[in-house]
């Protein structure tokens, strides 16, 4: 198997950021972003995902979350992106359902080549500790543009914010490693009838 790897650097006046993906990985993940929820959601995605992935983010914390969350989804779906290469070979998709205590979600993920986020998820309060729960789905529209992916992402049931949130991440770490995995069967074939993604 080809090392599908990528070292990502995105350098804006809000954020400065380095990202490094490992596809085929432990789940090893390090982060230093200056927003402590997003790094336990990220961990989240490596634990749960099998993917290995390392982020530094030096972000206008001090305004608020928004760009360094936001841009943090953009570089590390550009790291997939170039990663994943011409796809040859992928499952494409893939899903998974998440249960935490009384919250479940649902996340579905098609690297498409055409980015789309549909994101459903009904959250009572403004933030979760520090995070403003907006966040979430900007992190993920982030990453749905530049890994060229479609997202549907769904809370389907649950009273704890801290616990949707958390299931969609799980739940898109799961959705990620099977999209991702290399089909033997397909040997090397595009996973599209047009011939490419």
């Amino acid at each position: 198997m080809s090392q599908r790897r990528a070292d990502v650097s995105r350098d804006t006046f809000e954020t400065k950021i380095k990202a490094s993906l490992n596809i085929d990985g432990q789940g090893r993940g390090q982060f230093k972003t200056g927003v402590p929820f997003l790094e336990h959601m990220l961990d989240q995605i490596v634990r749960h995902g099998l993917v290995d992935i390392q982020v530094e983010c030096d972000g206008d914390t001090h305004i608020d979350d928004h760009h360094s969350v936001e841009d943090i989804g953009i570089t590390l779906g550009m790291a997939f992106d170039q990663a994943l290469g011409d796809r040859k070979g992928i499952a494409r998709y893939g899903h998974a359902y998440v249960p935490l205590d009384e919250s479940l979600s649902r996340v579905v993920i098609d690297f498409s080549g055409r980015p789309g986020l549909h994101f459903n998820a009904d959250f009572k309060r403004d933030r979760v500790g520090q995070f403003d729960v907006d966040l979430a789905s900007e992190f993920f529209q982030g990453f749905a543009n530049h890994a060229k992916a479609t997202l549907h992402m769904d809370v389907l049931r649950g009273t704890n914010d801290h616990h949707k949130i958390e299931t969609l991440f799980k739940a898109f770490g799961r959705a990620l490693r099977m999209a991702c995995t290399i089909d033997e069967r397909a040997a090397g074939q595009m996973p599209s009838t047009k011939g490419s993604l």
